[in-house]
Order: structure tokens, then C-alpha cells, then sequence
């Protein structure tokens, strides 16, 4: 089951309060108690003083296991007895030399709470009360004090649930809004009525929505781009088979099939490339270590009889022996498309390179030709898929950039066409962190 954020709030601060709220009553009820037995004391010193000098003896109930005077006043309620000294019979619990104050002595099975006060002319008042009736008074006392905020706590915990999910409504609300977006037609959230703590969260969601959008209007045009390329090579192969089939003779019929075989392998090239991105696209691939020379060679190895069928000086310049660290098939991807666009647009006696250096922590590999070069603002828009410089020679169909800097952003580079600086031609760029 899924962790849900109200219920773990509402028990994290409903548990906070609960444990505060029993420290508080813990807190209260000992003072409460405290002061209920403070309160005792003084009402001891208060009847006391009030009675000083009082002669009327009033009977005292006997406490369990002692005699105690028959003249004592008492309180019913609050079991106080008020003895007159020496006029009322001192009890054997009490000493004779016992000191002006409070105390608490033990009368046989009993314990009170005695106050003693010394009068003129050797008179004493003494008040006295049984420490259970004093206890039980205090301890009533305290537990009224502790009902209010017994009874709140279960007040707090309906609050805290109502609070938080009130204050998470929001995000059920954007939520919702996010449903009932088309997925062809998505719109950013607003966000001037949302916390300020969930707005960060509803920006990146807006700024992903607008990745996403622009991911589905690239999707869109490379799909009507790719139905575009493939009509046209097919309409031709139309007409083509057409011709054929019209040739009267074999001779005419073998001069026709040339440009319908030419037709259906650019036709398979189109179909081989679109595949290709697609492949790249839709995944990354594992990250090994690759000795980046050793590929080197090998894509040398093979395109040098292209390089030989233009007379193209094809070679290697390996400054420094790099590693890296990405997918083997999209860095292969990446040398192989540099290298096909260098050789076609190179003219006949031409010379090409494949440079290996290191600049810092960082690999720089570069395909460096002596063709036309590429004028500076059509620099990026040569990487856009099915783009091709007007006016360009040779055949193509626009997509070896675009696969090649695919693939670069699945390995982890980043790749960048450049003029030569002292002379024509153009120098294709990728860089990518070296492996530790």
C-alpha cells in the first residue's frame, strides 16, 4: 500500500500533541496538587489565627486508634479539629515541646497535618487534619482542573485532520487539472492560487509539460517529415516500375531496371536511417569502457575504399590515447556519420582526418575535412532531421547529424561543427568527459 501524506501528517502531529498534551496534563495535575496541599496549609493558619483567643471547646470526632478530645471544634466536610491549649486536653500524639509551625506526626494508624500556634500568657492553638482527607482533596481538586484539557485533546486531533486536509487540497485540485489535460494539447498549471511551499513543485511540473510539448511537436514534424521523404522515393519507384513495364525490348527493359534498383537502395538507405534514429532515441544503451583508437581504426578500415574510389587521403591523427566511458553502438554512430558526410561532401583529392586529443578532464574527437565548409547560420540547423543546405551537392536525405548528435546526447557528449582556421573545410566536433 501506498504511504499516504495526510495520514502521515495527521498521526505525526496528532501523536506530537498528544505526547505534549499528556506532558501538559502531567504538569498541571502535580501542580494542581501542589497547590491544592499549599491551599490546605493555609486554611490551617487561617482557622488558627481566626480562633486564637477562642475558649469554646467543641467535640472532636475520635481518630481510629487514638483518643482524641472530646472538646475539639470540627469541620464535617474537611475533618478540621481545632484544639485549645491548655484548656482542651493535649493528645498523646502531640509533644509537649513541639515548636510553633507545620508538621505532620503520626497518630497510630493515622497521620495528620498539624499547625500549631503559641498564644499570650502560654495559651496554644492547635488545627490538625488527617492527611488522607487532605489528600483526597487535593487530588479532587486536581483532576477538575485536568478535565477542560482532557477534553480538548480529542478537539485538537479532529482539528489537525481537518486542517491538513484542507491545507492539501490543492494538490488534489492540481491533480485533477492534470487529468483532464488533452495529451495532444497540454497546458502549463496556474499557480497564483497554491501554496508558496508547492509552487517549486507545480514550476518543474510546468517546465515538463513544456518539454514534453516540444518532445511531441518534434515527434510530430519528424513523423510528417519522414512521410515526406518516404513518398517521394516511392512515388519515383512508382513510375519507375510503370516505365518497366512499358519497355518493349529486354535492352530497354535492363536500362529501366538501373534506376529502379538505384531508387529501391536509397528507398532501403531512407528506411535503414529512420530506424536508426528511432533506435537512438528510444534508448541508451549500456555504459562499458571503450578504446576509442581501436574504433578508430576500424571505421577507417572500413570507409578507406570510398576514401580510395574519390582519392581521398583518409587517416588517423592520434594526439592522445583516450578511454571513455558510454554505449559502444551510439559512439560508433556518432565517428560513423562524421565520417560518411566528410567523405561525400569532400571533393575528389581531398583530404580527411580523424583526430583523437584531450583537452583537461575532457576527449575531443573531430572529423576534419577540407570540403566547401558549412556557412556559419546553418551550423545548427544542419543537425535538424531531413534538413539539407540548399543548393548542396551530392545525394542525401538530411538525417546523418541528426543520428549522430542523438546518439551524443545518449552517450553522455556533446558534438559541434567548426571552420578550419587557415583554410576551407569544415571540422566536426565531439566532446565528452574522460572515463576515470
Amino acid at each position: 500500500m501506498k504511504p499516504s501524506l495526510q495520514r502521515h501528517l495527521s498521526l505525526v502531529l496528532g501523536s506530537a500533541i498528544l505526547f505534549a498534551g499528556l506532558l501538559a496534563t502531567l504538569a498541571s495535575f502535580r501542580l494542581a496538587y501542589s497547590e491544592a496541599k499549599e491551599f490546605q496549609d493555609d486554611m490551617l493558619r487561617q482557622i488558627a489565627a481566626m480562633s486564637a483567643g477562642t475558649t469554646t471547646n467543641s467535640s472532636a470526632p475520635a481518630t481510629a486508634g487514638q483518643d482524641l478530645p472530646e472538646t475539639a471544634l470540627t469541620d464535617p466536610e474537611s475533618r478540621v479539629t481545632i484544639l485549645h491549649l491548655p484548656v482542651d486536653t493535649r493528645p498523646d500524639w502531640l509533644a509537649g515541646d513541639v515548636t510553633a509551625g507545620l508538621h505532620t506526626v503520626d497518630a497510630g494508624a493515622a497521620r495528620l497535618r498539624v499547625f500549631v500556634r503559641d498564644g499570650p500568657a502560654g495559651t496554644r492553638t492547635v488545627v490538625y487534619q488527617p492527611t488522607d482527607a487532605r489528600d483526597e482533596i487535593a487530588i479532587d481538586s486536581a483532576w477538575r482542573t485536568l478535565i477542560p484539557l482532557l477534553l480538548l485533546l480529542p478537539v485538537l486531533a479532529w482539528l489537525i485532520v481537518r486542517i491538513i486536509r484542507r491545507e492539501l487540497a490543492p494538490i488534489t485540485l492540481l491533480a485533477k487539472r492534470l487529468d483532464e489535460q488533452p495529451a495532444d494539447h497540454l497546458q502549463p498549471l496556474a499557480d497564483h492560487d497554491i501554496p508558496r511551499e508547492i509552487a517549486p513543485f507545480v514550476h518543474a511540473i510546468n517546465r515538463l509539460l513544456e518539454r514534453v510539448s516540444h518532445l511531441v511537436a518534434e515527434q510530430r514534424r519528424f513523423i510528417a517529415d519522414a512521410a515526406h521523404e518516404l513518398r517521394s522515393p516511392l512515388t519515383a519507384l512508382s513510375l519507375q516500375a510503370q516505365n518497366l513495364r512499358q519497355a518493349d525490348t529486354l535492352q530497354a527493359a535492363q536500362a529501366r531496371v538501373v534506376p529502379l534498383q538505384a531508387g529501391i537502395e536509397r528507398a532501403r538507405q531512407l528506411t535503414e536511417q529512420l530506424l536508426t534514429l528511432a533506435r537512438t532515441q528510444a534508448g541508451e544503451g549500456d555504459q562499458v569502457r571503450v578504446d576509442v583508437p581501436a574504433m578508430a581504426l576500424t571505421l577507417i578500415a572500413e570507409y578507406l575504399p570510398l576514401a580510395e574510389a574519390k582519392h581521398i587521403d583518409l587517416g588517423l591523427d592520434e594526439i592522445a590515447r583516450i578511454e571513455l566511458r558510454a554505449p559502444p553502438d551510439s559512439l560508433r554512430l556518432i565517428l560513423k556519420n562524421a565520417l560518411e558526410n566528410a567523405l561525400k561532401y569532400t571533393p575528389d583529392g581531398g583530404v580527411v582526418t580523424l583526430r583523437l586529443l584531450s583537452e583537461g578532464d575532457t576527449a575531443v574527437i573531430e572529423v576534419v575535412d577540407n570540403g566547401p565548409g558549412i556557412p556559419a547560420p546553418e551550423r545548427e540547423r544542419v543537425f535538424d532531421a531531413f534538413y539539407r543546405i540548399p543548393g548542396a551537392a551530392g545525394l542525401g536525405n538530411g538525417l546523418g547529424l541528426a543520428i549522430a548528435r542523438e546518439a551524443a546526447v545518449r552517450a553522455g557528449g556533446v558534438v559541434s561543427l567548426h571552420d578550419r582556421a587557415a583554410e576551407p573545410g569544415t571540422i566536426f566536433r565531439y566532446r565528452q568527459k574522460l572515463s576515470g
